[in-house]
């Protein structure tokens, strides 16, 4: 017997409240500015229509101390209780957001890049295999690194992050995990 409104293995409960938490997005690219930061865009205006707060959104190069630089920042100042990075997860050289992030992880969310490549399979077959999609938690923030593409964003988001943000999520979610992130 399933209960209404739930998918087996869970779902969002439409009657419990809703806890809307702050997303900084960030795009990692050589090549694209404001105007042509698609991705971004996508990510930022599903933030936004699920409810969330877009805490900030930024435009770093392919540069391991910049993205560095822009996750610490906005981790320090307390301004977003998860990142997103969308670009930069490939396997040429200048992919380097895996390498920026993941040494500064307290722990890693292993199962995001396992669900999220499952996910991806169903969208671009054997294609998922160029990406290192990763997440973590740096400081008590959430961090997931998505690939550049639009696709690629709307299937992190639609299918694997935005479940996970919704606080009516069950059986569990990581909102509810929040306050209890930095305990020792």
């Amino acid at each position: 017997m399933t209960t209404p409104g739930l998918t087996p293995g869970g779902g969002v409960h439409p009657d419990l409240p809703f806890t809307p938490v702050r997303v900084a997005v960030l795009t990692v690219s050589d090549t694209r500015d404001e105007e042509s930061d698609t991705s971004g865009q996508v990510l930022a205006d599903r933030v936004e229509k699920a409810g969330h707060v877009l805490a900030a959104r930024g435009l770093v190069r392919d540069d391991v101390e910049a993205i560095r630089h822009q996750v610490r920042h906005w981790i320090g100042t307390g301004a977003a209780d998860v990142v997103i990075t969308t670009g930069g997860t490939g396997l040429t050289g200048r992919d380097v957001t895996p390498e920026a992030l993941e040494p500064l992880f307290d722990k890693t969310i292993d199962g995001f890049s396992a669900v999220f490549h499952l996910v991806s399979y169903q969208s671009v077959g054997l294609s998922t295999l160029q990406s290192r999609a990763t997440a973590g938690i740096i400081d008590g923030v959430f961090v997931f690194c998505l690939p550049g593409s639009n696709g690629a964003v709307r299937d992190g988001w639609d299918k694997v992050i935005s479940a996970q943000l919704d606080s009516r999520h069950k059986p569990c979610n990581m909102v509810e995990l929040m306050p209890r992130l930095n305990e020792r």
